[in-house]
């Protein structure tokens, strides 16, 4: 499966078939389970579908069990609370009647400023980074200072820098945000692994079990950008089979347009069963 731009809105963009219930596709590649990141993606979407006149200000997923690419995916949106300014909805994402991730969101209406930080040039530019191939047609990927962020062998501090950019910035509002969101659960297992030598994301799925178990994002208003995205991955924290790493997106002048944090999963496999670790948990 080739995957596109155009393609991978009309995935973040569920159609809705009841009242507060959505159904959407999936984008995925070889091993055709799909990235957790697409799934808090579409709740995005869906939960601005359902609140309409407010924007998403966060969103919290937790995800349980993988979803598989080949079969659609149901979300159910229920709205906790819808005041003036601010609303709260739960969407969970289901196939076959179980649910797979749930995502918390929080919605409101902006307003205008009382006070607001200056904005911080990046340390780094897209001219300096290196071209890295990761299929997306409609999508360019550059590293700062890294050829190959699955490589065991090459070391570094836990941190990693990527530059992206889009031929278009969807119009929508909840697209331009749920596009945001996709990249953030890409990276972030590679830059808790970077330190480690002999470790590295080429031994995902073959002789390491790793996973994308929660994401966090909060966006910074107002949602916009033109030409390049930096996308800037701190990992703080990794042990007990765990990774916490932290993260922001910056437009090329350095203007901050959303804080993201990921939980991820980093097992041996289970020897006695042959299943990696986030398939025994999502046996739970």
């Amino acid at each position: 499966m080739t995957s596109t731009l155009a393609g991978m809105l009309e995935v973040f963009d569920v159609q809705p078939v009841a009242d507060g219930r959505f159904v959407g596709s999936n984008d995925y590649g070889e091993r055709t389970v799909v990235d957790a990141s697409q799934v808090l993606s579409q709740a995005i979407v869906a939960a601005s579908k359902t609140v309409p006149g407010k924007v998403v200000r966060r969103a919290s997923g937790q995800f349980c069990r993988p979803v598989q690419g080949a079969d659609p995916v149901d979300f159910a949106v229920e709205v906790l609370q819808n005041g003036r300014n601010f609303a709260t909805a739960v969407v969970t994402a289901s196939q076959g009647g179980r649910a797979r991730a749930t995502v918390t969101v929080l919605l409101d209406v902006p307003s205008k400023d009382v006070i607001r930080h200056p904005v911080q040039p990046p340390s780094s530019s897209p001219d300096e980074a290196i071209v890295h191939e990761m299929p997306l047609i409609g999508r360019e990927l550059r590293l700062v200072g890294i050829t190959d962020p699955n490589d065991p062998d090459h070391v570094g501090p836990p941190r990693m820098q990527a530059w992206l950019r889009y031929d278009r910035t969807p119009d929508r509002d909840d697209l331009a945000r749920a596009l945001l969101a996709h990249f953030t659960g890409h990276l972030s297992i590679s830059t808790t692994m970077r330190p480690h030598p002999g470790v590295g994301t080429a031994q995902a799925h073959r002789t390491l079990s790793t996973g994308v178990i929660a994401i966090e994002i909060s966006f910074h208003d107002p949602i916009g950008w033109d030409g390049w995205l930096l996308y800037d991955h701190e990992s703080t924290a990794v042990g007990a089979g765990m990774s916490y790493v932290r993260g922001q997106i910056r437009d090329e002048a350095g203007r901050l347009l959303a804080s993201f944090s990921q939980d991820g999963l980093i097992r041996h496999f289970d020897e006695a069963s042959g299943a990696t670790a986030i398939e025994e948990h999502a046996r739970l």
